[in-house]
């Protein structure tokens, strides 16, 4: 999920750099919410394995 928040951000810088600015703003705002999806899962999926790990451990 990074990689296409990574692909839209490039995408959008190059719009805007090319005079596009509506459709570069749209493929940024699309690359936030990209990022911020990928942080939330990743921290959810951290606590998952930090309680599956103890529940693990404490059998």
């Amino acid at each position: 999920m990074l990689r296409w928040a990574l692909i839209f951000l490039v995408a959008g810088l190059i719009f805007g750099l090319l005079g596009f600015g509506g459709i570069g703003g749209a493929f940024v705002g699309i690359a936030k919410i990209l990022f911020f999806l990928a942080i939330a899962g990743f921290v959810l999926l951290l606590i998952l394995g930090i309680v599956a790990g103890r529940a693990v451990a404490g059998k």
